[in-house]
């Protein structure tokens, strides 16, 4: 079946791949087909022939917000992790980055160039397609308000272009929804470039401040409701500690689970039903997922 289904591509193409080191949560089992393709043109062919013979596809990028099932995933699973996958390219104010470029790499080269307006999101990990798709951002501001333009491929291989009067942003939310982010293009602001250095290192200060650090597999789970944060709420709810197994909720970031040695996606899966239950039932506000859940 594998022989047959990606003849000539076996070189980007492996069978029970274990998709836990590529998640933040250290956690999960294997993809059914796990690919990093190395050009546009074989991820073009495996998403066409996915397609064709009705395999479900995933795209996996930074894994920073995702949590899959101990059983593992059906299909197809696509990692952007080539080179040409990240190129990011600089002309004045104009900027284009491959969907799987480091989001964190794209602020540093931004900054470094003297411009203005990504700063603020240093510090929030991922890549670039995924930061597009969630619509990542702090309180000063989001990635959609600079993005321009999105080329993007379909589930059915086709390439399109989505320009700024086509792209919607939102609270941790875009319009764009196809299989693959393969290319965002900005538009950025001339300015003083220590000022806008000193704006990126508090911005990541600032963020690392509010993420658990030294710990093996931690992730966080929940957007923030309007007006209050949802740690605010797992607080409130006396979920601080609270442990299913070998998954626990931090003590000092409540948004974020902490995995340890012997935990499981179930666990954690469990675990993130009882915020979810005894929020609800403790401020009346339902959470909404942050992570994804495979």
């Amino acid at each position: 079946m594998f022989v047959a289904l990606f003849s000539g591509l076996e070189h980007v193409v492996r069978e029970q791949e274990s998709l836990a080191p590529f998640t933040w949560f250290r956690l999960g089992g294997p993809a059914e087909y796990f690919a990093e393709p190395s050009t546009e043109e074989e991820l073009t062919d495996i998403v066409r022939r996915c397609h064709e013979q009705d395999i479900p596809i995933r795209l996996i990028g930074g894994g920073s917000n995702i949590l899959v099932s101990d059983d593992g995933v059906p299909g197809m699973v696509l990692h952007l992790s080539a080179a040409t996958f990240s190129q990011i390219e600089i002309d004045g104010c104009h900027v284009r980055a491959g969907g799987g470029a480091k989001l964190a790499h794209l602020v540093s080269t931004t900054v470094g160039a003297g411009l203005a307006g990504l700063e603020q999101l240093a510090g929030i990990p991922g890549s670039v397609g995924g930061a597009l798709h969630g619509n990542a951002g702090t309180q000063s501001g989001d990635i959609g308000q600079w993005t321009t333009q999105a080329v993007v491929m379909t589930r059915d291989g086709t390439v399109l272009t989505r320009t700024s009067d086509e792209l919607r942003f939102s609270y941790r939310q875009a319009s764009l929804d196809e299989l693959v982010i393969l290319r965002g293009e900005f538009t950025l602001e001339e300015a003083d470039p220590q000022a806008v250095v000193k704006r990126m290192q508090t911005s990541w200060i600032v963020k690392k401040s509010e993420q658990p650090s030294g710990h093996q597999g931690a992730g966080i789970v929940f957007k923030d409701p309007g007006g209050v944060t949802a740690a605010s709420l797992i607080d409130q709810a006396g979920l601080k500690g609270r442990v299913v197994g070998g998954v626990q909720v931090s003590e000092e970031f409540p948004n974020f689970l902490l995995v340890h040695e012997d935990g499981t996606s179930q666990q954690a899966s469990d675990l993130i039903d009882t915020i979810r239950k005894e929020v609800q039932e403790r401020t009346g506000i339902e959470l909404e997922l942050q992570t994804e859940i495979w």
